[in-house]
């Protein structure tokens, strides 16, 4: 890093500016994470960040391979700063993530993207200092890919997108091997990080003004397995708990197969444990979820929706939905329209079926598109009015909001989340953002709350 600190000074005092970066992150909440990191790295190197890739002297891409869609997209933006980088020899184009973990896709942007400087995984991010500075020196293209890693490096710097809530990884890598996802492949398996290391990550990000934190894993119910200390994923959120300063705890992902008694105990009795869990479903159909290898049934999901419930009254449950799996027909997409009404979800997040290579599901036929289209607007027309009904119940109420965002709609209203994750919009300056605040509600739309600060 200090290498590179030193090429970047020196040219700073040739050319008169700092390079720039800019960083595009696609995916889920553990890629944002990583994306924090990498620009904490790029940061201490001493380059700046610019909201253009237009001017960038470094532009970078941490990518997803978990739907087709987020593939497309980043090949489509490559296409588009090849021409930039015909005009500007001396920038840096970086690809790493998941994508960068399939032999495929190297294989694809050595023969079609050869303009591109540097890639590298998900198990060295570490190491991207070291190979931009390769790069500077040989200025050939560096390729640097692992098939596993079962250290875990703590303390790399990183640059947090909000000051009062952060992400805190707990775990990386999946051993669930679901017939349809390939994080197992380009994540590796279950790593767990000692309880040690992660409060005391949690304790510097609260002293630091950080009100809430989303404790982040592929699975977070099977944490601490492997570990030379005995400890569930319950012991740890009752240690994050007892965190001074600490007023929220949010988790995820949170796979149905490991959700135990213990956990929901743990949630009814910690007070600063979000009254939420995001617990995905997928399908209602018993054949499906065999067929997605799940390891749970419709009935065992449904119990653990009735246990939480039961003891934690008024908590909000969203979900993960597929629609089009190879093998589901009509009556299975009936079975998951049965299972949403049964639960009542607060939202959903409902994809259709996206094969990924290497996988097992994607040997399987592919049903119809124009019937899968069918079966999403009928999953979605049930998901939207329970949605709302459930929104509408928040009316009339005064609940804690913390105040996160200016809206981009308009300057004069906040965004922010209450305790059970709604979005609630509310009259406000941006001096409230980082606060948790008092907001009446006075109205709902199917995704959101309408409010006042009282």
């Amino acid at each position: 890093m200090e290498k590179v600190l030193s090429v970047n000074n020196r040219e700073f005092e040739s050319i008169g500016r700092k390079r720039t970066y800019h960083a595009v992150t696609y995916g889920c909440q553990m890629n944002a994470h990583d994306s924090e990191k990498i620009v904490g790295m790029l940061n201490s190197m001493g380059y700046e960040l610019t909201e253009s890739e237009d001017n960038a002297d470094v532009v970078i891409y941490n990518t997803c391979c978990i739907r087709e869609n987020a593939e497309n997209r980043m090949y489509g933006n490559l296409g588009y700063l090849k021409n930039i980088k015909a005009g500007r020899k001396d920038m840096k184009i970086i690809l790493c993530g998941c994508m960068m973990q399939q032999d495929s896709v190297i294989e694809k942007i050595k023969k079609s993207y050869n303009f591109v400087d540097i890639i590298f995984g998900t198990y060295n991010l570490y190491r991207l200092p070291q190979l931009l500075y390769t790069n500077m020196e040989t200025g050939a293209q560096v390729v640097d890919v692992w098939k596993e890693q079962k250290e875990i490096i703590e303390d790399l710097p990183s640059i947090r997108k909000y000051q009062f809530k952060a992400g805190v990884n707990i775990m990386y890598g999946c051993n669930n091997f679901c017939s349809y996802c390939i994080v197992p492949y380009v994540r590796g398996r279950e790593r767990s990080r000692s309880s040690e290391n992660i409060v005391h990550e949690i304790e510097t990000l609260v002293s630091d003004g950080v009100k809430e934190i989303m404790l982040l894993g592929q699975n977070v119910n099977s944490y601490g397995r492997g570990l030379e200390e005995n400890i569930t994923f319950a012991g740890l959120l009752r240690k994050v708990s007892k965190i001074k300063g600490l007023e929220r705890i949010r988790f995820m992902t949170s796979h149905p197969k490991d959700l135990s008694d213990e956990l929901i105990e743990a949630m009814a009795e910690c007070d600063n444990i979000c009254k939420y869990i995001h617990l995905p479903l997928q399908s209602g159909s018993n054949k499906v979820l065999k067929a997605m290898n799940r390891k749970y049934t419709k009935e065992d999901y449904l119990l653990i929706v009735e246990k939480l419930r039961k003891r934690i009254p008024g908590i909000a449950i969203t979900t993960d939905l597929i629609v089009g799996f190879p093998t589901e027909t009509d009556e299975d997409n009936e079975e998951t329209i049965e299972v949403i009404k049964k639960v009542g979800y607060s939202s959903a997040y409902t994809f259709i079926y996206s094969p990924r290579s290497g996988t097992a599901a994607a040997k399987l036929p592919m049903e119809d598109e124009e019937i899968i289209k069918t079966r999403f607007n009928k999953i979605l027309e049930t998901l939207n009015p329970i949605s709302y009904e459930i929104n509408k119940k928040h009316v009339g109420k005064v609940y804690k909001v913390l105040a996160e965002e200016v809206s981009k709609n308009d300057s004069g209203v906040i965004s922010g989340r209450l305790d059970d994750n709604s979005l609630v919009h509310f009259k406000g300056g941006e001096e409230l953002i980082g606060n948790i605040v008092d907001v009446k509600i006075n109205d709902c739309k199917t995704f959101y709350l309408l409010g006042e600060k009282i």
